[in-house]
This record gives structure tokens, sequence and C-alpha cells, in this order.
């Protein structure tokens, strides 16, 4: 009789596994086909993945099908791996999250002195967007690279609003900390990357790209949907900058990166405590954008869904959308990665939530 229930118990298991499988699958089994770019799709509970798979393809001209081992450019999805970055080596005390940028980069204007590590991890340092200040040099075969965008911040006599007076989303901010990061642990940041958060946790995969210094392993390219058809659109002048957006990953690794977040694996949950804690403002209020309010982190956007606290990233560039959504109190993970511009992860990723919460 034991034998029997346990059976029994694995075949209902069984059966409500394929239940979530096939309701996910019905998200986006409409959205592509076998020679269209596509997406691919990671959902963990409890510890453990119970949905990855791939859908459509990785580029036009082999039609290699997207699977849990192709690489997608994350675009700001980055933000989280370099803000990491920042708090292992102030962990490690090389860095204080007050320091001012100017005593790292002496040759910073006078400006600089007020703005500081954390002002930059949460946005609200007050720096110009870089891709604001860029002429017709730039172009997609010859890309800003990241000291180059440091040298436009530096050219800058003051920030567009004093430091920690408002939240104003920064891609220049977190190209800084890249450079930052460099600096102080005097290694290039993709090698920073490899070594500290990318080598010890198993994503072997996983890489902030370098021409030159590196190769993106299963690459997928970026495309635009267009009245023809899909066109190839990899690269832009800003694809080649780091901290803000430079990383490639997969399904199989991001699974590592949730589990290690999870596990406290890197840092302590107290050492992380910083980066799930809203930012205030110098005034002590809460952020708004866009007459919204924003709860931002380091490196994380912390607004609940639905009431339930969450921790999440999207990103978004040339060819390419992604998202990471987190619940961590429901210990739920959905991962989702596009090389085509015309599909909405962020809402996709919530249509997975909604429906595992109503199974």
């Amino acid at each position: 009789m034991r034998t029997m229930a346990v059976f029994l118990l694995a075949a209902l298991a069984g059966f409500a596994q394929s239940a979530v499988e096939s309701h996910i699958d019905s998200i986006f089994t409409p959205l592509t086909d076998a020679k269209s770019p596509g997406l691919a799709v990671l959902v963990r509970k409890d510890g453990r993945t119970v949905f990855e798979r791939g859908y459509g393809v990785a580029d036009l001209r082999t039609l290699r099908k997207i699977d849990s081992k192709t690489d997608f450019r994350l675009a700001s999805f980055t933000k989280q791996f370099t803000a990491m970055s920042i708090m292992l080596l102030v962990r490690d005390g090389k860095l204080r999250y007050d320091e001012p940028i100017t005593e790292i980069f002496p040759e910073f204007p006078t400006y600089g002195r007020a703005i500081t590590i954390r002002h930059l991890l949460t946005h609200t340092s007050g720096l110009p967007d870089y891709e604001d200040l860029m002429g017709p040099t730039w172009t997609p075969r010859h890309q800003i690279q990241d000291d180059e965008v440091l040298s436009l911040l530096e050219h800058q006599t003051a920030p567009k609003f004093a430091p920690g007076a408002k939240w104003a989303y920064s891609n220049s901010g977190y190209v800084v900390l890249g450079l930052v990061v460099a600096k102080i642990s005097g290694e290039p940041f993709w090698q920073f990357l490899h070594d500290r958060i990318f080598g010890p946790l198993g994503m072997h995969q996983t890489i902030a790209f370098v021409r030159g210094a590196n190769i993106v392993p299963h690459r997928a390219f970026g495309h635009t949907k267009e009245s023809s058809g899909f066109v190839e659109s990899d690269q832009s002048p800003t694809s080649a900058t780091l901290g803000d957006g430079g990383v490639y990953s997969n399904l199989e690794d991001l699974a590592k990166w949730d589990a290690a977040l999870a596990a406290h694996t890197l840092l302590s949950e107290k050492e992380m405590h910083p980066a799930l804690t809203p930012v205030k403002l110098t005034d002590g209020s809460e952020p708004i954008a866009e007459g919204k309010p924003v709860s931002y982190g380091f490196g994380w956007f912390l607004d609940p869904y639905n009431g339930h606290p969450r921790m999440w990233h999207s990103g978004s560039t040339m060819g390419f959308r992604t998202i990471i959504d987190r619940f961590t109190n429901e210990r739920l993970t959905v991962v989702i990665l596009c090389n085509r511009t015309d599909v909405d992860p962020s809402e996709l990723a919530l249509r997975v939530v909604d429906v595992l919460w109503k199974l």
C-alpha cells in the first residue's frame, strides 16, 4: 500500500508539473516560429527550475534554434552584476559607498566632489546621460568606449541636479561604476566579473563582451521587426560600453545566478541588505520619476507586484529585450531573454507569474 501511495503522489506531482509547463508554454508558443527570432524563458520555484525553454532562432542566417545555452545581450539587466562588483569591493574594504568619485578619479571636475558611489548605484548622481552628449563621431562600427564616456562627463561643468536631490535613470552612472571597479581592482572590468562572479558561480558562458578580448559563445543576434519582416539590428554606437549593459548570458547560467542570490553565496544577507533598500532623497522623501514613485536599490528595482515584494530589472537595447523578476517571499523567479524588440518581456513575465499563482 505504501508503495502505491508513493506512486500516486509521484504521478500527481508529474501531472501538476505537466500542467504548469503547458500553461506557461501557451503564453510563448504563439509569439514566434522556427524561422523567426525569438526568446528564452526560465522559471524557478523553491530553488529548482520548473520551466526552461527556447522559442525561435538565434539568427536568421543559420536558423540555429534558441535553447538554454543561447547567449543574449542582457542590456540593463547587466546593472545588477555591476552593483554586485561594487559591493564585493566594499566588503573587501577597498571602497566606501559614500566615497566621492573625485577620490577615485582625481581629474574629474569639481562637481564630482558631491557625487558618491552610492549616488551612482541608486541613479541619484545627477550625471547627464552620455547618449545625450554623444556626437556623430560614434557609429555602430566606431562605438563609444567606457573611457570615452568618462571623458564626456569630465567636459561637463555641472550635474543635471544636485546629487541626492532627485532620481533619474543614468546609464552614465553605471558606466562610471564599471570604471571604478577596474581602477580599484587593478584589472579590466570584464576580467573582474569573470574572476569574482561568473567564474566562482560556474557561469562559464557569461561574459562582459569586449571585442578582441573574448567571444560570446552560442551568441544570439538582435533583430527589429519591419514591414518587410525581421532585420538583424545587433549593434549600435553604444553597444560597447560595459557597466550599463555589456553582459551576455543564458538561461543555464542565470539559473546559477538566481541560486547564488537565494543562498547568499557571494555576499551575506546583511552585506546584501543595502542593495535591497529603496533609496531616499536627501530630504528623506521617496523619489519620483515621470509622476510616479520609484523604488530602487543597487542595480534592482524594488516595487512590489500585486502586493508581493519583488526585486527586478529589465533591459532594452538594439535588437534585445530582457527581464528578471524575483519574488523572494514566494521563492519564484522568471527570466525572459528576447533577441527581438517587438515583444515585451516585462509584461510576459508577469503573465507567467499570474498563471502560476492561479494554479
